[in-house]
């Protein structure tokens, strides 16, 4: 994608985020919710159509249910709101271009919410007290950690400890994903894409979800490479 496209693509990400998001429920800091649910990481996420029913559709259009119902895993959740804010997005940019919108999830190829949702999915169940402190402002003494997603994207994951009444790291706790997109420079945090975790620990019987904040996440983390992999492997019409 050349010069041009990109900046056609940032402007399209500035009137995407103004548009703002119009769902209006969960949290927006870290918090525990119902920590127990009797049935897996799909049947979870069926549960609360509020919030995760067009991630559902995703699931199923990328083929991996059998993933979220039977594997060992650890689920960092996007809202719907995500998938609304990514697809506007998109749209915005084919208009742009003089292109036909995308008016249904399924005429995105599944390999490219595939490779998509699986930035949000790991092997193995861990929970907020199974990651390391980070702190953007020291990296050298509290970096997180990198780890690789379901199909092998660079992350990192860490807790990021607020101070409280003056102490340093004594406040609340706030998890964080960001996804890494130079191989060559995982520590260069300038260039991370974050999302924040709204509510941590849920825990379903085959691991655990923690569900991010809605608030102006792309679902994919990295809105110019989602709108070029989308267009890379062509929309089906």
């Amino acid at each position: 994608m050349n010069y041009m496209n990109r900046s056609i693509i940032i402007a399209v990400i500035i009137t995407t985020i103004s548009f703002g998001c119009q769902k209006k429920d969960y949290f927006t800091d870290t918090g525990k919710h119902t920590p127990n649910f009797q049935g897996n990481v799909y049947e979870y996420l069926q549960a609360k159509p509020q919030m995760f029913d067009s991630l559902v559709k995703v699931i199923r259009i990328a083929g991996m249910e059998n993933v979220f119902k039977n594997e060992k895993i650890t689920f960092f959740a996007p809202a719907d709101s995500s998938i609304t804010l990514i697809m506007r997005a998109l749209n915005l940019y084919l208009d742009s271009r003089g292109q036909r919108r995308v008016t249904s999830l399924t005429q995105i190829k599944p390999e490219v919410w595939r490779r998509q949702l699986s930035r949000y999915l790991f092997k193995g169940a861990r929970s907020m007290n199974d990651y390391p402190q980070l702190d953007p402002g020291n990296l050298s003494a509290y970096p997180g950690q990198i780890y690789s997603s379901y199909q092998g994207d660079i992350m990192n994951i860490g807790v990021i400890y607020n101070d409280a009444g003056g102490v340093k790291y004594a406040g609340y706790r706030q998890l964080i994903i960001s996804f890494i997109p130079s191989v060559s420079a995982p520590r260069d945090y300038n260039s991370w894409y974050p999302a924040i975790v709204a509510s941590v620990n849920v825990a379903p019987t085959n691991g655990y979800v923690h569900v991010l904040n809605y608030q102006y996440h792309f679902f994919g983390f990295g809105i110019i490479q989602f709108i070029e992999d989308v267009i890379d492997k062509g929309i089906v019409y």
